[in-house]
């Protein structure tokens, strides 16, 4: 019954908002493609919209500020300490903090909950077992001192604010253990049923999510810190652009959040309605397998760098929402690269697929989401991958399916974005620059292991830099590692994203922050 009812829920709810002018003075309603959410269980958690929704429906034990991020601020954990050799952190956790089911937050729900993400080994475990924890070790590692006091032992002396960032991401989201183990079915720690519930203690709860439609909030009753502005956040899943900007222009919708280019142009003189923008953290980039018999070569690699229109595509389909950038670090992260070595130069690629022994070009696929501003992006590199003789096949296929090939290394090359799961510049280097054991079963997946790029030295220096605890020292190996990474990577990094959000002119304080994880709906007002 109770399944029947939040369907029919949600129908009425897309129906409504559908047919009436205006949505309620306490709702925001925004248009929001969220097909690439798989999973609503923190543990799980590793796509651009399940993280924001994350951000919005849990805590965490520590956050950092948006606009500084070197600032670091108590969530859960009102205060910390760390030990002079560096490898111990006692938080202290805040009392008087329930979860929306009524239940009492304690030490006992941080502990469970960073445990069971190392447990259940998902996709985002490797950022709490990179630091030494283990299914066989955990119950000693990460352990309750008192009811809210919690003692986290690593393996290495890190950089200072390394682990700290670590537990700013989704994958530190603390859930409620006995909303999570009443669920528990065959010892799988609640994860079949977390996997579309809800068990936090965020500022918003979960409603409803119905996947690739609707995602509907409910502000938190119990919540502990400012209370939330709106009632109620509902989020429809719209691919078009055009259908997000003619819904915002009627009046249908509070917001739309993936414009194009030409539909952010349309809307300037709206004075209905305006533009919020914020740099990201996510860059944009191609995957190139290293399984495939062509894209292995140094010089195809190093050819396809040169065959990018990279000005054509940030004048015309990015215009305005993302630039130039060719390192994978983001501007604004310690150590970013902003060189830009690369340029459209179709005769240098050429000479270059000649000394690859393919002067005659060759034949690849590539995997692209069925979404703006990725399907043009695709159309834009088909065409100047041809001027080479190069004939590139584009496979669409929605976030999830493009996702799920990508992960298991059976595509040729894979266009998409890539955004930081922490704000430490080891969250991309990392990703980009870190593959410790190649083989297809390996426990580490980076997108250096998803492309298949086995790179041992690489490895090594990328350890190295993240243990290094002189910032400055620190921020000129990442410039290093940067710099021989653009020449014999498998990737082509090519932009920086800014978000655009369009919104009415009655909607103020929608928080946009530098990663996908800290757009924040609390403070919204209408």
């Amino acid at each position: 019954m109770k399944k029947l009812f939040l369907f029919a829920f949600a129908l009425c709810l897309s129906a409504v908002q559908t047919a009436q002018a205006s949505p309620p003075k306490d709702t925001l309603v925004m248009a929001f493609k969220i097909d690439d959410i798989i999973s609503l269980d923190p543990a799980e958690i590793f796509e651009f919209s399940g993280a924001e929704y994350a951000a919005n429906a849990y805590d965490r034990l520590i956050n950092y500020n948006v606009d500084h991020v070197s600032e670091i601020y108590p969530g859960i954990a009102e205060s910390w300490d760390i030990s002079g050799d560096g490898l111990t952190y006692v938080f202290k956790i805040r009392k008087g903090v329930t979860f929306a089911s009524g239940n009492t937050l304690s030490a006992d729900d941080v502990v469970f909950s960073l445990r069971r993400v190392v447990l259940l080994d998902k996709s985002p475990a490797f950022i709490l077992t990179r630091f030494g924890f283990t299914p066989d070790n955990v119950e000693k590692t990460i352990t309750k001192v008192d009811d809210y006091t919690v003692r986290i032992v690593v393996d290495k002396a890190y950089a200072p604010t390394f682990f700290l960032y670590c537990l700013t991401s989704t994958a530190g989201s603390v859930v409620d253990k006995k909303e999570v183990m009443a669920h528990d079915k065959d010892g799988d720690l609640g994860y079949g049923w977390l996997k579309t519930g809800y068990a936090g203690s965020g500022p918003y709860t979960l409603r409803i999510w119905k996947a690739s439609e609707l995602m509907v909030l409910d502000a938190n009753e119990h919540y502990w810190g400012d209370a939330p502005k709106l009632k109620r956040i509902i989020i429809r899943h719209i691919t078009e652009s055009s259908s997000q900007r003619m819904l915002l222009e009627k009046g249908d919708i509070d917001m739309a959040r993936n414009l194009t280019a030409d539909d952010l142009k349309s809307l300037e003189n709206n004075t209905d309605i305006k533009l919020q923008k914020r740099a990201k953290g996510k860059v944009y980039y191609l995957g190139l397998n290293q399984k495939n018999q062509y894209l292995k070569i140094p010089e195809v690699r190093q050819a396809l760098k040169y065959l990018i229109d990279y000005k054509g595509m940030e004048q015309t389909i990015l215009n305005g929402q993302a630039t130039l950038h060719q390192s994978f670090l983001p501007k604004g992260f310690l150590g970013a690269l902003e060189e830009t070595p690369f340029s459209l130069d179709i005769e240098k690629a050429k000479a270059l697929l000649k000394k690859a022994g393919l002067g005659n070009g060759f034949t690849v696929t590539m995997d692209t989401r069925s979404s703006e501003p990725l399907t043009s992006m695709a159309l834009s590199i088909q065409s100047t991958f041809a001027k080479a003789g190069i004939k590139l096949e584009i496979i669409p296929g929605d976030g999830k399916q493009t996702l799920t090939k990508y992960r298991a290394r059976r595509h040729d090359i894979y266009i998409g974005d890539w955004g930081p799961d922490y704000m430490d510049p080891h969250t991309n280097a990392d990703a980009f620059a870190r593959n410790p054991d190649n083989a297809d079963d390996a426990k580490s997946k980076s997108l250096a292991w998803r492309n298949a790029w086995d790179i041992p030295e690489m490895s090594q220096k990328t350890d190295a830099a993240v243990l290094e605890r002189d910032t400055a020292k620190r921020a000129r190996m990442y410039l290093d590692l940067q710099r021989e990474h653009q020449q014999c990577s498998p990737f082509v990094i090519m932009f920086q994203k800014i978000e655009v959000v369009a919104e009415k002119a009655n909607v103020n304080n929608f928080i946009l922050g530098p990663s996908f994880d800290s757009n924040f709906y609390q403070y919204t007002t209408k």
